[in-house]
């Protein structure tokens, strides 16, 4: 009996592992392994199962969609050394700033770009904090509504494409959408792509912007006092406007453009955004060889980070197969009541959970994998269903009191600033998340339309 839950024995045991601090990717491989040593010697567990191992790290190896990892995350390192934050800031906060909510409305518009140029949600909150927290706390910001604004800004790099979240999840979700169809008997499947799920999270991430800037509008109108106006802020030249947001924005337009019109796939654009974020790194004079040493060095360090996660998830999933753990979750939705609503819905609750303790990496790795194949064997669209496990975790990020970006907020907020008012800001920016989640849901059209109509 304790056998046909081994399964489920290995997940708890991989989250306590966790939680106890352990690498993330060695915990993974161990675990697995442990549990299939296990089920050798009680003969509950083909070792044959051990052989397809090799096999698999090696697809991991040769698969050129995460060839797009190091090159994203090459082309946010970039841009955050050459100082394209700090800039960008500087002159947005002096064109808004004079305005109640004007330092608010900069801190969105430039942490949206950051998002969209890094991908990686604490690279964005750690800047921002540095840069913008301060200043808006001088200029007499209410401290919940300003820690709220950066951290919710933050997590947009989970959602607004090019994000590196979006690449590793489409990557997953492609092996998972075509194994679904081949267990329905499709022998022809169909394909999902990155950049299919880039084109779908457009119109999603700019309308959670748009509630965002939103809030900070009404706040402005019915409470100014909380966002007073920086009156000794004087509107720079307009020269100095386009030449601080120009470059950014047309390197993001640039490489989601060439995704958009098919002359490029996402792996080809990251190499294109990462010429160009050095390009625009020497030309403002911040790239030298001890600075593109560090740039490497960090790179190096993110992306082994994220393959030897994926390693180690390709261990786990191989031994969680291995004892029927597949088998498991599917007999456990085919006969939950409520049929493919009632399952969505489950498994939205576990990724939001699982969000509070482990990683965006890790999730898209273990858990996807793991119940994808299966919603999406019930119909449910791949496309939306990425941008709502995107969106999800965006919101699990937020959420008190185990949110990631608070953590990351934490690190680097000024001493004066409470925990509990950045646990207290979020919460009108987590009812936005949960509000776009339930619109999602609600009209699915939101995030199909656009890739469908790119397709022709």
């Amino acid at each position: 009996m304790l056998m046909e839950y081994m399964p489920l024995l290995m997940f708890v045991a991989i989250c306590l592992v966790l939680l106890l601090g352990y690498p993330v990717a060695f915990s993974l491989a161990g675990t697995a392994m442990l549990f299939a040593g296990i089920g050798i010697v009680a003969g509950h567990f083909d070792p044959s199962f051990l052989a397809a191992l090799p096999n698999r790290l090696f697809g991991i190896i040769n698969n050129s969609t995460l060839i797009a990892v190091p090159l994203f995350v090459l082309m946010g390192v970039l841009l955050e050394k050459s100082r394209l934050a700090e800039e960008l800031l500087g002159n947005m906060a002096a064109l808004f700033g004079r305005r109640p909510g004007g330092l608010g409305f900069s801190v969105i518009l430039v942490g949206m770009l950051l998002a969209a140029s890094t991908g990686i949600v604490g690279a964005t909150v750690v800047t921002m904090g540095l840069l913008s927290l301060p200043t808006m706390l001088a200029r007499g910001y209410d401290s919940r509504l300003a820690t709220g604004a950066i951290c919710a800004t933050g997590t947009l790099g989970q959602i607004i494409p090019p994000s590196i979240a979006l690449v590793l999840l489409g990557d997953t979700l492609s092996s998972a959408y075509q194994q679904a169809q081949l267990d329905m008997g499709v022998f022809s499947p169909k394909t999902l792509s990155v950049g299919d799920l880039f084109i779908g999270a457009l119109v999603p991430g700019f309308i959670l912007v748009g509630l965002y800037l939103g809030y900070m509008f009404w706040v402005s109108f019915r409470q100014p006092e909380r966002v007073p106006p920086a009156s000794d802020l004087n509107p720079p030249p307009l020269f100095d406007i386009i030449k601080g947001l120009l470059p950014p924005i047309l390197l993001i337009f640039t490489v989601l453009g060439s995704i958009l019109l098919g002359a490029a796939t996402p792996t080809e654009a990251a190499g294109v955004g990462a010429l160009g974020a050095a390009i625009l790194a020497v030309a403002k004079r911040q790239l030298n060889w001890a600075r593109l040493a560090e740039v490497s060095r960090d790179t190096l360090k993110v992306t082994c980070m994220v393959f030897m996660i994926l390693v180690g998830a390709a261990v786990f999933s191989l031994v969680f197969r291995g004892f029927g753990g597949d088998e498991l979750i599917e007999a456990f939705f085919a006969d939950l009541p409520g049929g493919v609503v009632a399952a969505t819905l489950i498994v939205m609750l576990v990724i939001f959970l699982l969000g509070f303790i482990l990683d965006f990496i890790e999730i898209t790795f273990v858990v996807v994998p793991i119940v994808g194949p299966i919603l999406l064997a019930m119909g449910v669209d791949p496309i939306w269903l990425g941008i709502m496990i995107a969106l999800n975790l965006q919101t699990s990020f937020l959420t008190p009191p185990f949110g990631f970006a608070l953590f990351y907020l934490r690190g680097v907020a000024p001493v004066s600033v409470r925990t509990s008012d950045i646990y207290r800001g979020v919460i009108p920016f987590i009812i936005m998340q949960l509000l776009m989640l339930l619109v999602l849901a609600k009209w699915p059209q939101l995030a199909t339309w656009l890739p469908a109509w790119v397709r022709g």
